[in-house]
């Protein structure tokens, strides 16, 4: 049985916003204009304080992380609800034998329908899109050919695709820098896929922090997507909050203007953990051990070369986040 946690660090002072503001319709939730959104797989805690954090500091909505055995679609809108919150998108969590190109066909049929089981969740929360990682996280080299990975990997794309399209979700496919995938490490390759697997609400997540690795030009990365571009990230190039690395967070928002993006830009920082004795051996941002977490949820953290951290530092990254864009899409 897997249990949260939940510590009594005060959430940094709100963020004030107009209701007016919001970017999803009370009543169908569609979509007015760029919005704040965030990821919820970060920081292993209750939903609720997840969702309460994130709407005093002035987020609109989340990117659910795609667990449909811990969330309930009734209990989920009525935690939104309370919060004036909305779900834009869902997103997978790529562990253990989660795998479109694996090399065990049972792997990969389950693969799919756990895929599918998010466009499930997502059709039940209202969200618009759902986010895909088609392959372990982690994983560096193929198992069988290169060519037989590829192909696995357009057929089960393809095919939640086409599952999603009849319940109105759009699937976005999210390039991972080469440290965490070998396979669709940039926006050509993503692109290529979706060429291949050739279903109309295919597009790309766009992450900043993975694709600054990989692309030789950001700006013309986001460019090159175009109206393909289905879910954008947030995280500076250090993987730090926006505004706490080197990346022109400006010139990123305008350039989404540019190609006419109206969707969330959804938080997912994972910073660096100091764990030499000047961040007191990680002491400074991870809550003290041993962890009370799930054992597929905390080697996901640990694959990401984290843990499980401080509320208070956690909720820093996000009011950080929010003092750098708000501005910019207000």
């Amino acid at each position: 049985m897997k249990t949260w946690i939940a510590v009594g660090i005060p959430i940094p002072k709100s963020i004030p916003r107009k209701r007016s503001e919001a970017l999803f319709n009370t009543q169908d939730h569609a979509i007015f204009n760029m919005h704040l959104s965030t990821h919820t797989w970060m920081r292993p805690e209750p939903l609720e304080l997840t969702i309460k954090r994130a709407s005093s500091l002035g987020y609109t909505s989340i990117e659910l992380a795609g667990e449909p055995s811990r969330y309930t679609v009734d209990e989920t809108q009525a935690l939104l609800k309370k919060y004036n919150m909305a779900c834009w998108s869902v997103v997978t969590i790529m562990y253990g034998t989660r795998d479109l190109s694996a090399a065990d066909r049972a792997h990969r049929e389950d693969t799919i329908g756990y895929m599918k089981s998010l466009v499930d969740l997502a059709a039940g929360l209202e969200a618009k899109v759902v986010t895909v990682v088609p392959c372990t996280v982690g994983k560096l080299q193929p198992n069988a050919s290169s060519h037989e990975e590829w192909e696995w990997v357009v057929q089960g794309v393809r095919e939640v695709a086409l599952y999603a399209q009849e319940k109105g979700i759009r699937i976005a496919i999210e390039p991972l820098n080469r440290f965490e995938t070998y396979l669709i490490t940039n926006t050509t390759q993503a692109l290529q896929l979706i060429e291949e697997a050739n279903v109309s609400n295919l597009g790309i997540a766009f992450d900043p922090f993975h694709l600054n690795i990989e692309e030789p030009d950001l700006i013309a990365a986001i460019r090159k997507c175009g109206d393909k571009l289905f879910d954008f990230h947030l995280g500076d190039n250090n993987r730090l909050a926006p505004g706490d690395g080197s990346l022109d967070w400006p010139l990123i928002i305008q350039t989404l203007r540019e190609v006419g993006y109206k969707g969330g830009l959804a938080f997912e920082a994972m910073p660096p953990i100091d764990r030499t004795s000047s961040g007191d051996f990680g002491a400074k941002q991870l809550e003290p051990e041993p962890w009370d977490v799930d054992e597929g949820t905390l080697q996901f953290l640990k694959d990401h070369a984290s843990g499980v951290l401080r509320e208070d530092f956690y909720a820093g990254m996000l009011a950080r986040t929010a003092e750098v864009i708000l501005p910019l899409i207000k």
